[in-house]
């Protein structure tokens, strides 16, 4: 069964609901016993909900994973990954230039809890092999990363990190399973903020994790029910509904993303456009081999490296809105300096070349002249 189809069928059968064509929302928070003792699949919507279970074995499908876990966020899927791989005395080797909310996470949650936390440049994985020590367990990959799209090697990367024992968990959530699928790259965690595009209409706010390792799945399934940071069953629902357009909405935000980076790098006042789409990025080759396509992010340095321009044209756009999402119908602008990497120092920040005159585009479905007409009079003098 193709992607698009799995995305609309699997992780739910009707003969099991009354034959309700759609997964039905089970608002409840419990589930009655006939009896005491009995064994029952779903007892407490903490630890299960059988409309959780549609989302998440739908998305065991679709990244080729045996098992799917649901959140109640992104961060708290990866606080989960996190905790399951790693003890005090443990090492986390991360991607560099990473989310800003998984830096936060690592520096001040998991350093003070007595992890090791390691953040290497792995656009080339020979320094993966320099930077493995003893105390090595997870490798945490970003590709492509938020926010300049840099691109990392998923395979080669974790045939090294396998041959040491490391786990590698891979965030997956710029691609989504319809542009890259990290587990068939030798990744063995997939960790997605569905809140972005998996949702698609910016109207959750959910995390995702696929496993195919049995006792992955038991010990990061553990704490999703010990530590209870599970979605309501609405969000679920909704995430499910936005899946079975995730084909289609990919297809056009690539559209749109690739001809609006191409025409970007022709703009007087755009000094720089990352996007793996673009022959001159160092990463386009790598992304032809890894990637169905290019996905939707971009992100831009203006010639004016400053606060005060990034925030004009921001101010100037009309169809994109100033948020700190992305991956939605809807175009979006990021200041990425003060938004989703406002918590980084800004010594990191300089070090990663995430500057003060730059933006991250989320070009969404609109059509692809209003987008364009929006983005020439944003940056018109």
């Amino acid at each position: 069964m193709k992607f698009a189809t799995r995305a609309i069928h699997v992780g739910y059968d009707n003969a099991e609901h009354n034959r309700s064509v759609m997964p039905p929302l089970y608002q409840t928070s419990a589930f009655a016993f006939d009896h005491v003792g009995e064994d029952l699949r779903y007892a407490y919507a903490r630890t299960g909900n059988p409309t959780r279970s549609a989302l998440q074995d739908c998305l065991a499908s679709l990244e080729e994973a045996r098992h799917g876990l649901a959140f109640s966020s992104g961060m708290a899927a990866i606080d989960a990954v996190l905790r399951a791989c790693l003890k005090p005395g443990d090492e986390v080797i991360a991607v560099a230039d990473l989310y800003g909310g998984a830096y936060r996470l690592l520096t001040r949650v998991m350093q003070p809890a007595g992890v090791k936390v390691s953040f290497v440049d792995l656009s080339d994985p020979a320094r993966l092999e320099a930077a493995i020590t003893p105390a090595t367990r997870l490798l945490w990959l970003e590709s492509p990363t938020n926010p300049l799209l840099g691109m990392v090697d998923i395979a080669a990367l974790s045939a090294i990190a396998h041959r040491h024992n490391v786990k590698v968990a891979v965030d997956n959530t710029f691609a989504t399973p319809y542009l890259q699928q990290p587990l068939l790259l030798g990744a063995d965690i997939v960790v997605h903020s569905a809140t972005k595009y998996l949702g698609g209409h910016s109207d959750v706010l959910l995390g995702l994790v696929a496993v195919s390792d049995d006792k992955l799945h038991h010990d990061i399934r553990f704490l999703q029910n010990a530590a209870g940071a599970v979605p309501g069953p609405q969000d679920c629902f909704l995430t499910l509904r936005g899946i079975k357009t995730l084909a289609l909405r990919m297809e056009r935000h690539c559209d749109s993303a690739e001809k609006v980076a191409a025409w970007l790098a022709g703009q007087p006042a755009v000094a720089k456009v990352f996007y793996p789409g673009l022959p001159e990025h160092p990463g386009h080759e790598l992304a032809k081999r890894q990637m169905r396509r290019f996905g939707g992010i971009i992100s831009i340095r203006l010639q004016d490296d400053s606060r005060e321009a990034a925030s004009r044209i921001a101010q100037r756009l009309k169809l994109f809105a100033l948020a700190e999402s992305l991956g939605g119908v809807e175009s979006l602008v990021n200041h990425s300096y003060t938004m989703s990497h406002g918590g980084m120092p800004a010594e990191q920040k300089a070090a990663l070349g995430i500057v003060e005159g730059g933006l991250r585009l989320s070009i969404g479905i609109e059509d692809l002249d209003d987008i364009l007409a929006d983005l020439e009079q944003a940056l018109r003098d």
